[in-house]
């Protein structure tokens, strides 16, 4: 069966497509529109990428796959509103969608009949949020069984689930609803703390390093309770009337903690605040893990499935793969909204008897190749040499302490750069971080950048070294390579480590070794090839847009070695 997936217009829309159980392709729209996250647009060039790649005619699709019921809505709403009738604001927040899911139906259908999908042809099949995060990982990860955990902001209503899987299916234990959610707890934190929500809480993750969570009392706003957690909706994602100026938290964060953060800048209590956040995600977490999950993790060997927007925190994931009990962790790359759409095509899919297999490469976007680049560059009437091994030569610049941009084959399915879309730099080189800030990332100084380390040599340098691939992982690095990698490590010591190897990634992995033989490190500083506020380049020319609107001297295209002080006009 061919099964398209599409994600909704709020944030973050992306399309996946499956052919007989295999994911062929996948991308997350901001990529093609250059509007990170893309806000209010369905992911309409993101589908149109997917079927031209593979081939596909829209009319051989089976089905069209989306991560939202309507009917579940529609069913559970007035129950909504019993449960918080002491909160009339609260509840009419939700009560008045009804429709809105049938108008996004019918939005989305004359949106992708412009790339020749008819949904009067083709069916639309809904799947629930929560089910479309729950299969996003659980039937890519390979594991006959698991325990998951999905935690996000909301679906129609829920929050979390806790369930088990199988070759059966997946089945909710239990179900957190609004509004008891992890995820609007952290972005309400986020907005707090100055960052924008639904983009910066990784950053709030970042801050959390430099506090100390005793010294931020949450009490108020987030509790433990009875074997989860329970969120303060007069305090956390209030409604407007309720806010302070309009903002996602009430007035009583400004009067326990102060005026909100602003600025670029680290300082009291907001590292706090921050601190605080981070502990009580990780333990909300591990509550619904060791209560409602252990007898299901026991069964299962030990294999936990993770997704939703809180599945993108590093530091959460190796807290609960580091629980007593926690064998195998596998966490869905796009853990957020976007991997719904791949989520719910893969339970359309398996509904139809085909059989999902693994997701052993993340490498699903648009590709970069060398005919394509020698046709770009010739486009714009720019010349650039091509060495004779792309990685040596790469090698050879970052072993001299210059950053290079490396753009190469197809782009990563995710927000994190994994060697194909990715700017990389010496790891202990004088001066690399400042020139990485003020030539093309201009963020945060306080802020780490993560290592991209020989698969085969993680467990020489990472303490309780497992497979990170995909980057979803936070590991303590053992203390006689801190300083071989400074610049890669954040200040506690921990660094979100990417294992590389032959495998899954032969270019990227050969250019490290090419770099350990020049310097005795196994191991390059990664980070994503885009500047502020924008996305990760998708094309060859949305490459050379980073390259000229920048500082960056140096980036391998493909076949071609591009330097500002070589590379010329034919």
């Amino acid at each position: 069966m061919i099964v398209l997936g599409v994600t909704r217009e709020v944030h973050d829309p992306a399309a996946a497509l499956l052919v007989d159980g295999r994911c062929v392709a996948a991308a997350e729209e901001e990529r093609f529109v250059r509007r990170k996250h893309a806000p209010g647009r369905f992911p309409v060039r993101a589908a149109e990428f997917c079927l031209r790649s593979a081939g596909v005619d829209p009319k051989d699709l089976g089905a069209v796959a989306w991560p939202w019921s309507e009917r579940d809505y529609r069913r559970r709403r007035w129950r909504h509103a019993l449960r918080n009738w002491r909160r009339p604001r609260h509840a009419l927040r939700k009560l008045l969608l009804p429709g809105r899911g049938r108008r996004e139906e019918r939005k989305l259908g004359e949106a992708l009949a412009e790339i020749g999908v008819r949904l009067d042809r083709v069916p639309l099949l809904p799947v629930a949020h929560h089910l479309a995060h729950a299969a996003s990982t659980f039937r890519f990860s390979g594991f006959p069984e698991a325990a998951v955990l999905t935690l996000d902001a909301m679906g129609e209503f829920d929050t979390t689930w806790c369930a088990e899987a199988d070759a059966r299916g997946i089945r909710p234990l239990r179900v957190l609803t609004l509004p008891d959610s992890l995820g609007t707890f952290y972005t309400t934190v986020t907005d707090y703390l100055g960052f924008a929500p639904n983009d910066g809480e990784y950053k709030v993750m970042g801050m959390a390093a430099y506090g100390d969570a005793g010294r931020a009392d949450l009490a108020g706003f987030f509790a433990l309770r009875d074997g989860a957690f329970s969120v303060d909706p007069d305090h956390v994602w209030v409604p407007r009337a309720l806010s302070w100026n309009g903002r996602l938290f009430s007035p009583r964060w400004v009067e326990r903690f102060g005026p909100p953060r602003e600025g670029r800048g680290l300082g009291e209590p907001w590292v706090h605040v921050a601190a605080a956040a981070q502990r009580a995600l990780e333990e909300g977490s591990l509550a619904l893990l060791r209560g409602s999950l252990a007898g299901t993790l026991a069964r299962a060997g030990g294999r936990l499935c993770l997704a939703g927007g809180c599945a993108l925190n590093v530091v959460l994931n190796a807290r609960l793969r580091a629980e007593p009990g926690v064998r195998e962790v596998f966490v869905q790359p796009a853990s957020h909204d976007a991997g719904g759409a791949l989520g719910a095509a893969a339970e359309v899919a398996a509904a139809a008897g085909d059989r999902i297999e693994p997701m052993r490469t993340c490498f699903l976007g648009p590709e970069v190749t060398a005919d394509g680049v020698r046709a770009t560059l010739a486009r714009f009437e720019l010349r650039a040499p091509e060495p004779p091994d792309i990685a040596a030569a790469t090698a050879e610049r970052l072993a001299a302490g210059e950053p290079v941009g490396w753009v190469q084959g197809r782009m990563e399915w995710g927000p994190r750069a994994l060697g194909a879309r990715s700017l990389l730099a010496h790891p202990s080189a004088p001066g690399v971080r400042e020139r990485l800030d003020q030539a093309v990332k201009d963020r945060e100084p306080w802020r780490p950048y993560c290592p991209a380390v020989l698969a085969e040599r993680a467990g020489e340098i990472l303490e309780s070294a497992c497979p990170s691939p995909f980057l979803t992982m936070n590991f303590r690095v053992r203390p006689e390579w801190r300083e071989r990698l400074r610049h890669a490590i954040h200040v506690d010591g921990t660094a979100r480590a990417q294992t590389v190897s032959r495998e899954e990634n032969p270019l990227f992995h050969r250019l490290i070794v090419e770099f350990e033989k020049r310097t005795g490190i196994p191991a390059v500083l990664n980070t994503s090839l885009n500047r502020r506020d924008e996305p990760i380049p998708a094309t060859a020319e949305d490459a050379l847009a980073v390259f000229f609107a920048t500082g960056l001297r140096t980036m391998a295209l493909g076949p071609a070695l591009l330097r500002k002080s070589e590379t010329t006009a034919e």
